[in-house]
């Protein structure tokens, strides 16, 4: 099997929601964004998801997992530690501390299937995890943060499907709309610094803030 064969089918698997890290659980502030009325059609899920890759907490997130990549790829395992508090003092949120250092957790639990994870003694919030182990494993920095956002907004519009609601065919219409925005944004995300974080979205980050109040909600974040 060829190393891009190899890279492709990890990246595959450990980004799939099959893969055991939660995220089915988390809406990543969705869910009271829709309580509020914010969120209704399909076009304001795409705007939301839009706005979060290019300018709000998905962008930050695959900055960090390049900074951990590079990390992990040189062995420095104090530049990977500094970069996993950056990552979880990042979080805006209790729900979001949950949401990112709970899957970091899992991902890293599980992908010891494969070798080692570096870092196995830090706790690593969810997109640390992923640059660590995608460098670890050949896995490159366009590819880790292509999936990456594919599975994040993968993930937010199975959540929306389920909250609006919304039907299959409206969801896959947005993942469509959303391939060219994902590309771009992962790709510079890959030459990017930790100087280039920065977000926002105060929308999401005060939904998130507020979901926790919520007397009934079918998420934990």
């Amino acid at each position: 099997m060829s190393t891009d064969a190899l890279s492709l089918l990890r990246l595959m698997t450990w980004l799939s929601p099959a893969f055991p890290v939660g995220a089915f659980s988390y809406s990543h502030g969705l869910e009271q964004a829709v309580h509020d009325r914010i969120v209704v059609t399909r076009h304001d899920l795409a705007e939301w998801i839009t706005d979060l890759i290019r300018q709000g907490s998905w962008w930050n997130d695959v900055v960090l997992l390049t900074e951990a990549w590079h990390a992990a790829a040189l062995g420095d395992m104090g530049r990977l530690g500094d970069v996993a508090e950056l990552g979880e003092a990042m979080a805006v949120s209790a729900e979001r501390h949950l949401e990112t250092m709970d899957q970091g957790r899992s991902f890293s639990k599980a992908a010891r299937a494969w070798r080692d994870v570096p870092g196995d003694d830090l706790e690593m919030p969810y997109p640390v995890a992923v640059g660590a182990v995608a460098a670890r494993m050949d896995v490159g920095i366009d590819g880790a943060s292509t999936g990456y956002l594919q599975a994040c907004a993968g993930n937010l519009i199975s959540a929306g499907l389920r909250l609006i609601p919304l039907g299959q065919t409206e969801g896959t219409l947005i993942m469509a709309a959303l391939e060219k925005i994902i590309v771009t944004v992962a790709g510079k995300a890959a030459r990017s610094s930790l100087s280039d974080l920065g977000s926002s979205t105060f929308a999401v980050d005060i939904a998130s803030m507020r979901h926790e109040t919520m007397n009934v909600r079918l998420f934990r974040s």
